[in-house]
Order: C-alpha cells, then sequence, then structure tokens
C-alpha cells in the first residue's frame, strides 16, 4: 500500500510543506464533495424565541435565573455547557488550522467554510441557552471570559499529519458528544437543534478521514505514527474550560461521553474505516506503531469493560434505592 510521488520523494523524506502541495488535490476533491452535501440552515430556525424573557440588568421586568425554569435535566444541563464552551474557543481553533494548512488554494477555502458552518453552532446553541433558560447566564459569560482568554494551543501543532488525525476523531467525538447530549436533555427542541449541529460534525469527520485516508497512501509509516501518537494521547479540545474534569465524569456516568462510546463510537469507526490495522507493506516504524495502537486498543476495551461494570453496578443501586 506504499506510494510514493515521483517528484516529492519517498515517504521517508516527507515534509510538512511536500505534503500539503501533495494532498492539496484531495483537500479540493473532498471540498467539491462536501459543498454538494451540506446544507446551509439557519440558527434561528431552531431557537425557541418565544421561551425568552428578559434577565435582570437594564430591564426593569428582569427575571433572575433558576433551574426550575428550564426542561433540560441536570446532565444535560452540564453537557451543554461544555459543548458550547468548546465552540467557543472557535478564533483560536481558526488560527491554528490556518497557521498549519494556511489560507491560500483549497486549503484555504476549506479553513474558511469550517469556520464558518463552525460558528453557526456557537451561534445557536448560545440563543437557545439563553431563550430557553437552560443555564445560569452569569455563570456561562463567566467560564466563557475565563476559558476564551486561556485561549487554546492544539496538542497536535507540530505536524500536519498529526492535525489531521486528531482532527478524524475530534469531530466524530464531538458529533457524538452532541448527539448523546440531545438525547439527554429532556427536551424535543434541544434535540433537534444538537442532531443538526451532530450532521454538519459528522461531515466535517468525513472530510478529514478521507484525507487521512489520502496521507495513509502517501506516507503510510508516518501516518501510522502519527494515528497511534493521536489515539494514545487523544483528549477533547474543551479540556481547559474550568471544572472541566469534574464535568466530563459526570456526563460519563450520565452516558453523554465515556471510554466505552469513546472505544466504540469513535476510535473503532475511524479505524475500521481506514483498515488501519490491514495495512501492509510498512517499514519498522510504521509496523512498530501499527502493533502499538493495536495494543493499546485492546487495553483500552479492557478498561472501558471495568467502567461498563461500574456503571452498570451504580445503577442497581440506584435503582435498589428508589425500590
Amino acid at each position: 500500500m506504499t506510494l510514493t510521488s515521483p517528484h516529492l520523494g519517498t515517504s521517508s523524506t516527507w515534509t510538512d510543506a511536500r505534503l500539503l502541495h501533495a494532498l492539496e488535490e484531495v483537500v479540493e476533491q473532498e471540498l467539491n464533495r462536501h459543498l454538494k452535501v451540506a446544507k446551509d440552515w439557519m440558527p434561528h430556525e431552531y431557537v425557541p424565541w418565544s421561551d425568552g424573557r428578559n434577565f435582570p440588568g437594564i430591564f426593569e421586568d428582569g427575571e433572575a435565573w433558576g433551574k426550575e425554569q428550564s426542561k433540560v435535566t441536570e446532565i444535560g444541563r452540564i453537557a451543554l455547557v461544555v459543548n458550547l464552551l468548546t465552540e467557543d474557543n472557535l478564533p483560536s481553533y481558526h488560527h491554528e488550522i490556518a497557521s498549519l494548512f494556511g489560507r491560500d488554494g483549497a486549503w484555504g477555502t476549506w479553513v474558511h467554510r469550517w469556520t464558518a458552518e463552525e460558528g453557526r453552532h456557537g451561534i445557536v446553541m448560545r440563543d437557545y441557552l439563553l431563550a430557553s433558560r437552560a443555564v445560569d447566564p452569569d455563570k456561562l459569560e463567566a467560564f466563557r471570559m475565563s476559558h476564551m482568554s486561556e485561549g487554546f494551543e492544539s496538542d497536535n501543532r507540530h505536524s500536519m499529519l498529526h492535525s489531521v488525525a486528531y482532527v478524524a476523531f475530534q469531530e466524530l467525538a464531538t458529533r457524538i458528544s452532541h448527539r448523546n447530549t440531545g438525547h439527554q436533555s429532556g427536551d424535543p427542541v434541544c434535540d433537534r437543534m444538537l442532531a443538526r449541529i451532530a450532521t454538519d460534525e459528522n461531515l466535517h469527520m468525513v472530510f478529514y478521514r478521507n484525507l487521512l485516508k489520502a496521507a495513509f497512501e502517501l506516507a503510510p509509516d508516518l501516518t501510522m505514527q502519527a494515528v497511534r501518537d493521536v489515539v494514545v494521547d487523544f483528549r477533547m479540545p474543551g479540556h481547559g474550560i474550568p471544572g472541566f474534569e469534574r464535568a466530563a465524569a459526570q456526563m460519563a456516568i450520565g452516558e453523554v461521553y465515556n471510554m466505552r462510546i469513546h472505544h466504540d463510537d469513535v476510535l473503532q469507526p475511524v479505524l475500521r474505516f481506514l483498515k488501519v490495522m490491514e495495512i501492509d507493506g510498512l517499514g519498522p516504524d510504521g509496523l512498530k506503531a501499527q502493533e502499538e495502537l493495536g495494543l493499546y486498543m485492546g487495553g483500552l476495551d479492557a478498561e472501558a469493560s471495568k467502567f461498563d461494570e461500574r456503571l452498570a453496578a451504580r445503577k442497581a443501586r440506584m435503582a435498589a434505592r428508589k425500590g
């Protein structure tokens, strides 16, 4: 499966600049495919504006926020805040990918299109949360200021291949997190909104996944190492959110996102599509990375099974108390 370019050299001589140039045609093809299947949508059409009313401030009739004012469940509220704050750091994400991929040609067109589409997600989520009074608006703004003031630096900014590999998994992880948040929210309006966002995230995943497939054909050893590194060290871009660890634990218990979901619904689908464990013709470094990836996935599956058992036991205890 090792393919080399007659004018760009063997896989051992690939640099980020050479890979960016070699993948430009694939980016253009994927961009054109994306634009054909992506559907524009209006964020304001997904917001229950009639539920909205004034908050305290310049309005004399402002009503203070209270949990009882919203249909959203507690786990839904926690996940919505994490998901929105993650979307809020879009300026930093744009800077990261624009610096890596460039602003010219097909790469640049994709960077700007992706940014524009992602911008809708933050708009509609914040409008929904405020109109439906799903969260404390003062705390939400305080969290936003704190999170965005810290900025964002990708763990994979040192390498274009690592960055492509990361977003192939991260976009799917985001899709799954949004979709499960909708299911757990307790509000059909919220569920429909997040389903719309998840559709975008899935298309973004397909773009990067197909790009990663092309990278495997060009530089299989380097791409295998990048995938290994990204999978083993994966963490969501919202990890810098205030209180993220506690929120992530609650989301795991609430079955919005946990180890089992990460293994079964995020890592495995992408790895299976790419047939990563079936790629042959690898050199020593690629083979080592492939073996280590397989071992890690086996270990993660075992850890996920332990988590499943603990979660089932917890549910049983809670059911017993209610009974």
